[in-house]
């Protein structure tokens, strides 16, 4: 149910990016509402050495709406959503990364969806934008692509992700924080919607409402996706009751897959580069029940 008074928090977590901070908050002055809401922004800092500020503080004379910013000075991204959340006055919350940016009509679409299948939420997708031409390899095997439904479609919490989302804060229990803080380096936001889910809420697909994800040149590097599957199979090992199958599933998958490389290095290098990243992402989930940080950072920025 819509009412005459509807205003969205436009949620931001951002870590040392802020060039791709101002990008974002500039495309964000540019949203339209058609007058069926308002909007402000919230940006929680999770820097210690407050790297966004500046950035805030100079885009701030340009928006049309308010913008707030705090710091989460622990590197914990959970926590850093946790904090933006807390900061928001919405009676709607959109998620959106801080490498991200989306076109003029980003909100009121998502907001109209909502309206339409009258859910808890909706996700939308997250398209790549090079900054330049990327080699072939990339486009081919299709790195920085992420699976699209048609609109309407209701998401299962593993899809759950907030890099394009808006959400009813209605669904948030003022008793627990909304995001695990031990999930501090990923997959706090599956584990959202797997309880959220749990609970009876339902969120639903737009296609339509996609924004864009600057993927720099940094990112094409192949040191940077093994380093990044690493950390992603870390964080795999955070929910203990999905453990023991992940484990076994690791241990069958590194010899397969390893016998696979010289075959798919022979198909073509996107495909030898899939399979190396499959690798580390259950290497980097035993190394850590090891006891083992291949990759000692919270998060693979560079």
């Amino acid at each position: 149910m819509m009412t005459d008074h509807d205003h969205i928090s436009v949620c931001i977590c951002t870590y040392q990016r802020p060039e791709l901070l101002e990008n974002l908050l500039r495309h964000l002055a540019r949203q339209e509402t058609r007058d069926l809401f308002t909007y402000s922004v919230v940006v929680a800092d999770n820097d210690v050495q407050e790297s966004g500020r500046s950035v805030v503080e100079r885009v701030a004379a340009d928006m049309p709406c308010s913008i707030t910013y705090c710091v989460e000075a622990r590197q914990n991204i959970a926590r850093a959503r946790n904090l933006v959340i807390l900061h928001a006055t919405g009676n709607w919350l959109a998620f959106i990364d801080d490498d991200e940016f989306p076109g003029p009509e980003w909100l009121v679409t998502l907001f109209e969806c909502c309206r339409k299948y009258e859910v808890n939420g909706v996700l939308a997708p997250v398209l790549p934008h090079f900054e330049k031409e990327p080699p072939a390899w990339i486009v081919k095997g299709g790195f920085y692509d992420r699976p699209r439904h048609e609109t309407g479609f209701v998401i299962d919490w593993n899809e759950g992700r907030t890099g394009n989302v808006l959400l009813k804060r209605s669904i948030l229990s003022d008793q627990e924080e909304p995001f695990r803080p031990e999930f501090g380096s990923g997959g706090e936001d599956r584990d959202f919607f797997k309880r959220m889910i749990g609970r009876g809420y339902r969120f639903v697909w737009c296609d339509e409402a996609s924004v864009y994800e600057t993927v720099p040149q940094v990112r094409w590097s192949r040191s940077f996706m093994l380093r990044r599957a690493l950390l992603r199979g870390k964080v795999s090992l955070t929910a203990p009751a999905s453990r023991p199958l992940a484990l076994l599933k690791s241990f069958v998958a590194i010899p397969a897959y390893a016998l696979a490389l010289p075959f798919l290095l022979a198909w073509g290098h996107h495909a030898f580069m899939k399979c190396l990243i499959r690798i580390c992402d259950h290497l980097g989930r035993l190394l850590a029940f090891f006891g083992v940080e291949p990759v000692k950072q919270k998060y693979v920025v560079e």
